[in-house]
Parts: structure tokens; C-alpha cells; sequence
């Protein structure tokens, strides 16, 4: 029976067009316009920020690539759908009065043109835009190179399988969606229109739709042979063998490595059988085909293999991947650059064979010994430096070091930046919020080994001056009156971690038309923005997109808005560097310096690869997490890798927002992949200013992963790796009972073990696996001279020496703090600092840990303050007996550990340290300096006097004069004071009980 006529579908009215038109247009402006409004704005804020190169580049490729994939998908899909219609029968039997396709048939051929254009203009639109996501893989197969390393397997330079592999993969899997979809969409066009008929006992296929379903069946399989011949590439990132190793193992290399060639070949086969259906009719060959490469799959690619692993290398696996081992341990090493020629392994006793004091290096490291934990510390810094409600800092301060009057300190520093969350009451009105508030007001440091006093009693009133940070302030204050001890040309800090918080992180600054200023700088001043940071609003075009962005209709009818105004957003320096580089992960710790006049964030930012050969995955979140992450909940990256480097550092100034990338590594061919696809995006390493280069710290994050990789790939034999026997752990936060986070590695200002001199690290110890004993000290170079440097010192294997948790163990089990802190905590919150562990005395090992005490229910009139210093050494010898210090000052501390102890170095019970004054230099409160030398107190006037009255008298002077030399300024007076202040104390302590 021929097809019957069309009848079409019923017509709409022209008020139910109209409707329906207006109501597409709606949809449209709702999905499409926030997505032009937002590119509009990345336009010019790539613009502000000179940058813009990025944007065209990303944006041109993804468009590029939108329309290839959509392109290819959809002219696949539209051929397949045409050949199928014009090769459909002149008469197609209907299947009887209430056949369903007859209808369908009817509906598609009334709209014709309609289905033939809509459905693969749809489906490559949706193609187009899941494909303009990989942007990445094509331009790093643009821009690759080389490595210069090649796979122990297939000979091959790592750079195939880092930028060219991944664009191969790319191309085949859109190769295989347009093969799939245009197979189905052929086979519904025939069935639609007769070529395929599934009435009666065998149903019917025409001539043409056995053809063309034949060549696209074939098609898909010989792709499937590509794809087995690229897995054979794929298996050197094999996880079958994990958690033990990543890589090709054994199975891979020996069974699945020639499944995938068998079944390449049977593919092939399979193909030229479909193929072979142009010319002949018989449809059982490609079946068959098609079962014996199904069949060869299970058996060949997962059963063979299966056999292989569980009969054969199982039962002699440490034999069987000794080879395989060892190829991931190189590889790793080179890929997380932990290799030998970076890394360099030094045995260490873990007994001390000199005394502290006779090794230059343990006295400048012992009088540069941390006692101000940053992560305790930010209540303290808001409470003592906030100025005002609407400024504040970041939960978790920063440390760096500083050079000031010829002598290099670590400090607590921080931004005193202006936190919209703080904002209260008509604070929060649009216009105080966005124009008014805007800034904030300078660099606030304190020495990391000072406080102000010692705390004598601190189960008394806590609110004296004692235990708290001397602050090193440069704000607009000190700038104004010429007191600057860092300089600072431009305090006011626009750009920060806390600024970029609250729910519109915006501001508008600038004005014109003879405006006044507006924004908050002082009680006593107001300020107008002169930086070349934000964009320009002054025009009512992108006030009204500023206005829709923000759904803020003030933007578009507020009167302070002028001609010259600008808007300042993405204030936070992470999420500048990462709009600007997209193609880089950033370090989870920006932190501030002044370089060269100005304040500036530094951030890390690190290239990676997901699948280096052979090298361990690892997944980022779980490596860089520690106690100080979870405790301040930054955000982890969300990223496998195999690969990382610290190939660039950026900086962003606090001021007008400029972004600076600056390449540290000029050897990572990523990196140099990236400068190839955005060139003059990253600057030369010899543009990076020596102040700039001074501050540069190896970053967090990058030392986590390389002591996670370091606690196994330290092992040399495969067979020790094999049997977990010689690898190390993380420690868990020791000081925090119950903890099972790991501690965080921290930065020390450390002796050089050959000059004696000052040197920047970042340290962590290492504990044997799943044991609390120290096996291992770790520790990274930041200072210019030997940045990136990485010491191991490993302890004997059968040695053992306390481990952070035994020492913490040690510390609070000692009669004295079980007293104290007893009586303390009724009335104070106690809080352990950070406990540093240091390598002293040509082989021992001191802990060093601060301990805060906060009044409890105080309303927040306290904050933490150091109370108490705590140390712990283990002697040399068999019996290997910890000694504990507790007390106001490490001096004291140390006296009580080191008392008639090693090397014959004796000090008089409750005797100190004293301090061997250099030029410039500022003495500090309990710290011994350089050169010091433990001895009895000097005999003095006030501070020798058994008199009660007349030692609280001098006390209380000491006291005073510490306080007025401090606001003075002056720092020899400073000193003296702190002298002075440190015999009182002495003094009391020594006062009979």
C-alpha cells in the first residue's frame, strides 16, 4: 500500500505566535545574557589588568573548537540522516490501520526541513559545547615539546604522553560520538521511512540501509582498533597495581600489553567484515565478527590477564615487579621533583654529641627559635591591631623574614585589611559599603621569637602587657610621621584575602566632576583611589552592565558615581593569578610582603600533568590536607596529578591590583608549553627584583606532596618498597589529643650548619610507618642562595628517638605542667602552638612548643597570649632519657634541659641566657641571640637584691620603660629596656620561695 498523504500539524493562531516567539525570546535572553554580561565584563577586566591576550586566546579556542566538534558531529549526523532519506523506498508497505510509524512518518514529512536541520543542529550545539572545554589538550599539542626524558616501555619522550596522546584521545572520542550518534540517527531515518522494517517473521532491510549501516558499524569498530592501539600508551598510567605502585605492571606489560594488539588485529578484521556487506548480502559475517570480538574482549582483554595476575603474579610478586617498581620510583622522583640531584640524604644519629652552645649553627637556631604560632595568633593581631570594627585579618597569619639593621628575623605578618563582614549598622548601607569602605590601612609584623614580656603569673589578671607580639606596623600613620621600620610607599591595601569576602566583593573608587573624597582613610582624612587598578564605570553603558551583573540598580543611579569613577573586583590575589593563568593551580597560601616600597601578595602557582608515565597519582586535596587546613577550612584543589612544579610565582599588589607572573623555572616543559601558547604573559626570571627574590618561600602545598612522596620513594631496593618495611608517615598534629590530621610542615629561621649564619626553611619530621618514632627530618631552602635545596637527614632504622607525639607526651606528662595547667585551665583556654622540631647538637633532637592561655568567658576582652615555653631533648645513650624545660622564657626552659648536661655545659638552676648585643640589633625577651652563651645572671643593683619589694619595684620599672622606649620607637632604648626588663625577671624568679 502506498504512504498516505500528509496532513501536517495544526497551525497556531497569531496571538498564540506572537506568544510563543516572545516567550523564546525571553528563554533566550535568560540563558544567554548573564553568559554575554560575563564575558563582556572578563573583557575589560582582562583589559584593567593587561592580560586581555588570555581571554582572546581561550575564548578563540574554545569557539574554535564549539564549532569543529559541532561542525563534524552535526554534518555527521545531517549526512546519515540524508543519505538515509534519499536512498528510502518509493512504496512503503503500511503495517496495517494503526501502524504507529505511519503517523511519525506523517508528522516528519509535514515538517521535513524542520527534523532534517533542528536535530543535528541541536545535537552538534551540544556537542560544540562539551568539546569547548578541552581547550587545554589542544593547545598543549599545539605548543608541546620535549622532556628529554623517555618511558623505559616504548621509548618514547614523556612530552608524547603529556601533550600529544591526550589530543589523540580527544580527537578519536568525538570520532567515535559522531560515528554513534550518526549510526542511530541513519537507522531511525530508515526505519522512519521504510528501509527498515521490522514486521513479519524477518523483517526487511533495503539495499542502502544495509550499506550505509554497514559502513558506519565498520567505521566505529576500526576506530575501536585505533583505540586499542593508543591503550597500549595508556597502560604506563595504569591503576591496576595501586595503592602499591602506578604504572604498567607485570599483568599489563607481559598479558594486557598483547591482548590489546590480538584484539587490535580482530578489530580490524571485524571492520573489513562489515565492510564486506557493500558487496555481498549476507549479514552473518559481520555477526559473527562482531560476537568473535566481543567474545575476544572478555576472554583475551579481561579474562587472560585476570589468569595472569592471580596464578602467576601473585604468588611471586615482589619477584615479578621488582622491574616495574623500579621504573616507578624513577619516574616518580623525576616527575615530583624529589630526584637525586635535588634531593640530598644525610645520615643522622639522633643523639647529641656537642653541646648546643659550642655549635655556632644550634645557637643562631635556638635564638631564632618560633615561639608566635601565626595560626593562634589572629585574634591577637584583631584585638591589639584591628584600629577600627571594619578592619581585621585573616584567621591564619603568615610567616616571613626580614632583614632590618643588618640582622635577618622571621616575622608574624599580615594585611590589616578592611573586612566587609565586620561592617555594622549604617556601615552596611550600600554607600558606605561600596564607596566609603574600600580599603584597608597597612603591614602589621611582629618578630616571631619576642613578646613583650614574660608572663609571670598567669593565673592572675591577664590583661597587662605581657606574652603579647612587639609589632612592627607601616600604615599611613607611621608613613605620615616617618616611623616606618619596613617601608611601605603606599599602605592602603585594596586587594587581600579578607577584603574579597562577603557577598558582593566590588568596590567603586575614583570620581571626578570636582568631587570631594569619599573613602575612609583615616579618622581625620578621607582618600580618592590614584591607582591604575579597576574599570572604568564613568560611561552609562557599563554602569548598566555592572548594574546587571550585580543586580544592584545603585550602580545605575547613585549620584557619587562620576566620570572618572572605577569598580574594583576580584579583589582576592588567588583568584586573580588563576583568571589570569587558568592553566595553572595555585599554592592555598597567598601571603604579604614589602617589596621594594610596595605590599604585595605573593602566590605559588604550579603547572601539573594527570598522567606523567609511570609516575604516582595522587590526588591534591588528600596530600596538602593538615591540621591548619581543617582548622581554618581553606579550600583544597580538587586535582589528580602526576607532575607538579613550582614553575612560577606571581605577585599582585595590594594597591592597584596588578598581576605579575614570573618564571622560577626555566627548565619545566610545561611551563615553557604554556609561554609558547600566551606568550609574554609570564616574565623572565631576571626581571625578579633581588627584594622580591628575598621573600620568596618554597611553598606549602609543593613540600606536602614531596613529603608524602618522600615518606616511600626514599626506598631504593623494590623489595623493601614492596614490603612497606622502610617507609615513613606524616606525624599526626601532635598537639591536639586524638588528632588524626596530619601536621603541617612550618618555616624556620635556622642555623647554617657551615657559616652559622641565619637560613630560611621549611621543615617537617617524618615518623617510621605507622609507628610515632622520628625516622626522618625534612627540610626545604627558601633563601635565594640555595632555594629549593631539600636536606634529608634519616635517623638509624633501629634508633629510637622520640617522635613529635612522644615528645608531646613527654612535655604535658611532666609534673610541672600537669600542675600548672590544671590550675590554669579553670579560669584560661590553653592553646599548644606549634611544635618545632630542631636539629641540635651534631645529632640530638629539640622540641620546641609555645603555650597560649586565653581568660575564658571574657567576652572577648582577651586573646591568646604566650604564657609558658616548653621544650623537650632526649640524651645520648642506652637509656636515651628525655628532659623537659617548662617556663616563662625559652631561656629558662633550656637552662633546665641542658643543666650540667651535654658536653659538660653547665648553667646555675634558674639561671638564662644571655644575649651577646650586635650593632642595630634588638635584644629579645626570653630568645638568646647569636653567640650566646648559657650562664648565671649577671649581679645587678636592682636585680640581684633578695628584696621583694625592691625586685617587684624594679620589675614594674623595667616594665614601664619597655612600654614608652616601644612607642618612641627608639630601638637602642628598646634594647636596653628588654635588657633590663629581662634581669628583673630573673631577679623574681629567683626570689626565695
Amino acid at each position: 500500500m502506498g504512504m498516505r498523504p500528509p496532513t501536517g500539524l495544526p497551525s497556531l493562531s497569531r496571538r498564540s505566535r506572537v506568544l510563543l516567539v516572545l516567550a523564546l525570546v525571553a528563554a533566550v535572553l535568560l540563558l544567554i545574557g548573564p553568559r554575554l554580561i560575563d564575558t563582556y565584563v572578563n573583557w575589560l577586566w582582562f583589559g584593567e589588568v593587561g592580560f586581555r591576550g588570555v581571554f582572546t586566546t581561550v575564548l578563540v579556542t574554545r569557539i574554535l573548537l564549539f564549532l569543529v566538534v559541532g561542525l563534524f558531529v552535526g554534518g555527521a549526523v545531517f549526512g546519515a540522516m540524508l543519505l538515509a532519506y534519499r536512498s528510502r523506498p518509493v512504496f512503503v508497505p503500511a503495517a496495517g490501520p494503526n501502524d504507529p510509524i505511519a503517523r511519525y512518518r506523517t508528522t516528519v514529512m509535514g515538517r521535513l526541513r524542520l527534523f532534517g536541520i533542528v536535530v543535528p543542529v541541536v545535537i552538534g550545539l551540544l556537542s560544540g559545547l562539551v568539546a569547548q572545554s578541552s581547550w587545554v589538550a589542544v593547545q598543549l599539542f599545539l605548543h608541546g615539546g620535549t622532556f628529554g626524558q623517555r618511558d623505559p616501555q616504548f621509548d618514547l619522550d614523556v612530552g608524547f604522553y603529556a601533550f600529544d596522546l591526550p589530543f589523540y584521545r580527544l580527537v578519536l572520542n568525538w570520532m567515535f560520538v559522531a560515528v554513534l550518534i550518526a549510526f542511530f540517527a541513519n537507522l531511525v531515518t530508515h526505519y522512519v521511512f521504510g528501509g527498515l522494517r521490522l514486521t513479519g517473521h524477518e523483517g526487511a532491510l533495503t539495499k542502502a540501509a544495509r550499506i550505509q549501516l554497514a559502513v558506519l558499524a565498520g567505521t566505529f569498530v576500526l576506530l575501536k582498533a585505533i583505540a586499542y592501539w593508543l591503550d597500549r600508551y595508556s597502560l604506563l598510567s595504569s591503576s591496576r597495581k595501586e595503592p602499591t605502585f602506578t604504572g604498567a605492571g607485570y599483568t599489563d606489560i607481559n598479558a594486557v600489553l598483547p591482548a590489546k594488539l590480538i584484539l587490535l588485529a580482530i578489530a580490524v578484521i571485524c571492520a573489513l567484515a562489515f565492510f564486506a556487506v557493500i558487496f555481498m548480502r549476507d549479514m552473518r559475517i559481520p555477526a559473527l565478527a562482531t560476537a568473535l570480538l566481543v567474545l575476544s574482549s572478555i576472554l583475551v582483554g579481561a579474562v587472560y590477564p585476570l589468569l595472569v595476575e592471580q596464578f602467576s603474579v601473585k604468588p611471586n610478586a615482589a619477584v615479578k615487579e621488582s622491574e616495574y617498581i623500579e621504573r616507578n620510583i624513577a619516574a616518580t622522583r623525576q616527575a615530583y621533583g624529589i630526584s637525586d640531584d635535588k634531593v640530598t640524604y644525610e645520615p643522622y644519629t639522633g643523639d647529641g654529641t656537642k653541646a648546643p652552645q659550642d655549635v655556632p649553627a644550634d645557637v643562631t637556631t635556638i635564638a631564632n627559635a618560633r615561639l608566635l604560632d601565626p595560626n593562634v595568633l589572629s585574634p591577637t593581631f584583631t584585638q591589639q591591631q584591628q584600629r577600627q570594627n571594619f578592619y581585621g585579618f585573616p584567621p591564619t597569619l603568615d610567616i616571613d623574614r626580614y632583614e632590618l639593621g643588618g640582622e635577618k628575623r622571621d616575622y608574624v605578618v599580615a594585611a590589616r585589611e578592611l573586612s566587609p563582614n565586620n561592617l555594622q549598622g549604617n556601615q552596611t548601607d550600600w554607600i558606605n559599603k561600596h564607596t566609603v569602605y574600600t580599603h584597608g590601612d597597612g603591614l602589621v609584623a611582629a618578630p616571631a621569637n619576642r613578646v613583650t614580656a614574660p608572663v609571670l603569673d598567669p593565673t592572675q589578671d591577664t590583661s597587662n602587657n605581657a606574652g603579647y607580639p612587639i609589632y612592627t606596623v607601616s600604615d599611613i600613620a607611621s608613613q605620615q610621621q616617618g616611623r616606618q621600620i619596613i617601608k611601605v610607599d603606599q599602605p592602603r591595601i585594596y586587594f587581600g584575602e579578607v577584603i574579597a569576602q562577603g557577598d558582593a566583593d566590588y568596590a567603586i573608587v575614583g570620581g571626578g566632576d570636582g568631587q570631594a573624597p569619599r573613602e575612609y582613610d583615616t579618622d581625620a582624612t578621607k582618600y580618592t583611589y590614584t591607582g591604575q587598578g579597576g574599570v572604568p564605570i564613568g560611561n552609562w553603558f557599563n554602569r548598566l552592565t555592572f548594574a546587571a551583573k550585580y543586580a544592584e540598580r545603585n550602580i545605575l543611579f547613585s549620584g557619587v558615581i562620576g566620570s572618572d569613577s572605577k569598580i574594583i573586583f576580584n579583589r582576592d590575589p588567588k583568584t586573580r593569578v588563576e583568571n589570569v593563568a587558568p592553566w595553572l593551580t595555585t599554592d592555598g597560601d597567598a601571603y604579604p610582603a614589602a617589596v621594594d616600597g610596595r605590599v604585595v601578595w605573593i602566590v605559588d602557582a604550579y603547572t601539573t600533568l594527570d598522567a606523567y608515565p609511570y609516575a604516582q597519582r595522587s590526588s591534591l586535596d588528600g596530600l596538602v590536607e593538615d591540621s591548619i587546613d581543617q582548622t581554618t577550612g581553606r579550600p583544597l584543589p580538587r586535582k589528580e596529578v602526576s607532575y607538579i612544579r613550582n614553575s612560577v610565582k606571581a605577585t599582585v599588589d595590594a594597591y592597584d591590583g596588578t598581576v605579575t607572573l614570573y618564571q622560577v623555572d626555566e627548565q619545566d616543559p610545561v611551563l615553557k608549553a604554556w609561554m609558547g601558547v600566551f606568550p609574554g604573559t609570564v616574565q623572565p626570571k631576571s626581571t625578579i627584583s633581588a627584594d622580591l627574590q628575598a621573600h620568596f618561600r618554597y611553598p606549602e602545598d609543593l613540600f606536602k606532596v614531596q613529603r608524602e612522596m618522600l615518606a616511600k620513594y626514599h626506598v631504593d631496593d623494590p623489595g623493601e618498597f614492596f614490603t612497606n618495611n622502610a617507609f615513613w608517615s606524616v606525624p599526626n598534629e601532635p598537639t591536639v589529643e586524638g588528632s588524626k590530621l596530619n601536621e603541617p610542615p612550618y618555616y624556620v629561621l635556622v642555623g647554617d650548619q657551615e657559616t652559622g649564619d641565619p637560613v630560611f626553611r621549611l621543615t617537617s619530621p617524618m615518623v617510621g610507618f605507622r609507628r610515632d618514632f622520628l625516622s626522618a627530618y625534612i627540610a626545604a631552602d627558601s633563601d635565594p642562595e640555595n632555594y629549593g635545596k631539600i636536606t634529608v637527614l634519616q635517623l638509624p632504622r633501629d634508633k629510637q628517638t622520640q617522635g613529635p607525639a612522644q615528645a608531646q607526651n613527654s612535655m604535658i606528662s611532666d609534673s610541672r605542667v600537669g600542675s600548672e595547667k590544671a590550675l590554669l585551665e579553670r579560669t584560661n583556654k590553653i592553646q599548644f602552638g606549634n611544635q618545632l622540631t630542631l636539629p641540635i647538637a651534631d645529632g640530638g633532637i629539640l622540641y620546641v612548643e609555645p603555650m597560649f592561655t586565653e581568660r575564658s568567658g571574657a567576652n572577648n576582652a582577651t586573646f591568646p597570649q604566650l604564657t609558658r615555653v616548653l621544650v623537650s631533648y632526649q640524651e645520648p645513650g642506652p637509656t636515651g632519657r628525655v628532659r623537659v624545660g617548662y617556663s616563662a622564657t625559652l631561656a629558662e626552659a633550656l637552662n633546665q634541659v641542658f643543666d650540667g648536661g651535654i658536653g659538660g655545659a653547665a648553667t646555675a638552676p634558674g639561671g638564662t641566657v644571655t644575649e651577646q648585643q650586635s650593632t642595630g640589633s634588638t635584644p629579645a625577651t626570653g630568645t638568646p641571640a647569636p653567640a650566646a652563651t648559657p650562664q648565671p645572671a649577671p649581679d645587678t643593683s636592682a636585680a640581684a637584691s633578695t628584696n621583694r619589694d625592691a625586685v617587684v619595684a624594679e620589675l614594674d620599672a623595667a616594665l614601664s620603660q619597655v612600654r614608652s622606649s616601644q612607642q618612641s620607637g627608639d630601638f637602642a632604648a628598646y634594647g636596653a629596656a628588654l635588657d633590663r626588663l629581662q634581669k628583673a625577671v630573673t631577679a623574681y624568679q629567683n626570689l626565695p620561695k
